[in-house]
């Protein structure tokens, strides 16, 4: 989560070693800048700032949208007047998000009981699931949705033909349900049809589908809870789409696993797969990844954007539509924060809060108001007040400050 105070963006960090600690990005704020901030009652707090409105576009073909009906839109539009501080629409057909308040809401397509409401019914509209206020992270698959809450309890629903939502079994379950006893879950990533988390530890753990080596256990072997990827601790942020993973650790150095059949995994025009984690070059920079449906998206703590893999329609934002196997540079600016990748398309915003989108174009979700594809980033409006943007498989949803 990030705040714009008073022009730019405080990175909320948390990590204290490795580049988080030390950003030269334009406006991430290091650890020792915020503590400053905070001694002088300067560091912002969520009741000071104006709420961050829900915005969503492109395919709503099962009103994955929100907005009460099934209509494709390709500019932003309002989901209520609600305050979200977090969504994730990795499955094609549904959403799910977190409010500032804590409650959980889900909406559209629910025919594997993936939008956790007990039911299999379909919703046009946001509808919350249970009563609990202290949901804190949440990220869709497929047709299955994991979730962290503020105690570090995980928690899963949906789609379960492959284990992936972790309870031991593979019975499918339209309610939450808690993964193990255990807490101090840290990040997880719901992919194509398998699972990545971290814990506040820094182990990283996976389970689900192992078709191509996803989980980075070594083999292909499908597991119905998660099983701890080696024995390091310094493991951070990951991202899974189908049947691969990438993962960034607290050194700044980023490392994928699993299917590369169109050189997703940032390693060189390989193929292949890979059934354990490489690393994807030298570097000790990188910030943040995002994990599209055949490439990747990614920003380092310089602030500049790099991306690789499949670049059908331009979405590596490169200016052209020729596959690249390893990271590119999207040209020369320093101020890009956070990435995201969806199937055949992109984003990111910058940190004067800007939105810019490029891609396949399809089903309006660059929100350009058309319908044309573009191989390099376009801004989405004039506003400079976007955040927490986030890419589903043929729409696009982020928050807006207004």
């Amino acid at each position: 989560m990030s705040f714009r105070y008073p022009a730019g963006v405080v990175g909320k960090t948390v990590t204290p070693s490795g580049p988080y600690q030390n950003s030269t990005a334009p406006g991430v704020w290091s650890l020792a800048g915020q503590a400053n901030f905070k001694a002088q009652s300067l560091w912002p707090t969520q009741g000071s700032l104006a709420p961050p409105y829900l915005y969503m576009w492109g395919s709503n073909a099962n009103g994955q949208l929100g907005l009460g009906n099934s209509t494709t839109y390709s500019s932003p539009k309002q989901v209520g007047t609600n305050s979200y501080s977090l969504i994730s629409g990795g499955s094609t057909t549904s959403s799910n998000a977190i409010r500032t308040d804590g409650t959980l809401w889900s909406w559209g397509l629910n025919n594997a009981g993936q939008l956790g409401l007990g039911n299999i019914t379909q919703y046009l509209v946001p509808k919350q699931v249970g009563t609990l206020t202290n949901w804190l992270k949440i990220s869709s698959g497929r047709l299955s949705a994991l979730a962290i809450k503020t105690d570090g309890t995980l928690w899963s629903w949906g789609l379960n033909t492959e284990g992936q939502l972790g309870l031991g079994n593979i019975n499918s379950y339209s309610s939450p349900k808690q993964v193990g006893t255990l807490s101090g879950w840290l990040n997880v990533s719901a992919g194509y049809s398998h699972s990545v988390a971290t814990k506040t530890d820094g182990t990283l753990w996976a389970w689900g589908n192992g078709y191509r080596g996803g989980l980075g256990l070594n083999n292909q072997t499908n597991y119905s809870s998660p099983k701890q990827v080696g024995t390091l601790t310094n493991w951070l942020k990951v991202s899974a789409n189908l049947y691969y993973t990438v993962a960034i650790k607290t050194d700044g150095t980023m490392w994928s696993w699993g299917f590369n059949n169109k050189n997703q995994l940032g390693l060189g025009n390989i193929g292949g797969y890979f059934l354990s984690p490489n690393q994807i070059g030298s570097l000790t920079t990188w910030l943040t990844h995002s994990a599209g449906r055949y490439h990747g998206v990614a920003t380092k703590t310089d602030g500049t954007l790099w991306t690789w893999g499949n670049n059908t329609d331009g979405a590596l934002g490169n200016g052209n539509i020729t596959n690249t196997g390893s990271p590119g540079q999207i040209g020369s600016l320093t101020n890009w924060l956070q990435p995201c990748a969806g199937n055949y398309f992109s984003g990111a915003i910058k940190t004067d809060g800007t939105l810019w989108m490029w891609g396949r174009n399809s089903n309006g979700q660059l929100g350009l108001n058309n319908l044309t594809n573009y191989s390099s980033p376009k801004q989405v409006g004039s506003l400079a007040s976007w955040s927490n943007v986030g890419c589903g498989y043929n729409f696009t949803f982020a928050n807006l400050t207004l």
